[in-house]
């Protein structure tokens, strides 16, 4: 099993506010409702990313079987939700993933563009496992709590598989470099963000 306990692990600059996930355990339904959009975009935007990069074969057969892996994640936080009688309701602005969004490379060279979208996935996939982790061991719902321990260890070996094929593109040290800008990137954006319980990012 890959270990999450500390942010460091995942590369993270900045661990989440600790009253983000008290939050959270009082917006239940807002919190299940953003995670399960939060799944449905993941599988859009790794079809997305295939179609764009149809030529890089290691990146079809990479994330093929993550498209189905995060729609099904979707379907799950859906029955759940279904389970408890919640409805799943509209879908929020991630301001998050968008902040992110904002600091790709524009113009330039395309295969600097391509590096950002890996590296932007990578840091939404070591977001989105710090903040199951801190659900797993923070709720009261024991159910919920194992519920979101699974999703944790998912979510690790995605931010791996994403950093896997950055270095399978590119030279590592320029992986490396960009990730550490990307890092401090990201730890500026959440500090800027407000604290809110019914958004998992």
């Amino acid at each position: 099993m890959i270990s999450v306990s500390k942010v460091s692990i995942l590369g993270l600059k900045l661990p989440t506010d600790p009253r983000w996930v008290n939050l959270a355990a009082i917006s239940l339904q807002d919190i299940l409702t953003d995670h399960a959009y939060c799944e449905q975009k993941a599988a859009s935007s790794a079809i997305s990313l295939i179609q764009r990069n149809p030529e890089r074969t290691k990146l079809v057969e990479e994330l093929a079987p993550i498209v189905t892996e995060e729609w099904g994640h979707f379907r799950q936080v859906l029955a759940e939700m279904k389970k408890r009688g919640l409805p799943l309701g509209k879908q929020r602005k991630d301001e998050y993933v968008n902040a992110l969004l904002n600091h790709r490379t524009k113009g330039g060279h395309a295969d600097d563009s391509f590096l950002d979208a890996l590296l932007i996935f990578a840091l939404i996939e070591a977001r989105s496992c710090e903040r199951f982790r801190l659900l797993s061991e923070g709720l009261e719902d024991e159910y919920l709590r194992e519920f979101y321990r699974k999703f944790m260890v998912s979510e690790a070996g995605h931010y791996r598989l994403f950093i896997d094929l950055a270095n399978e593109y590119f030279p590592e040290e320029k992986v490396r470099n960009r990730w550490q800008e990307w890092l401090k990137l990201e730890a500026e954006i959440l500090q800027n963000i407000d604290v809110r319980g019914d958004r998992m990012h």
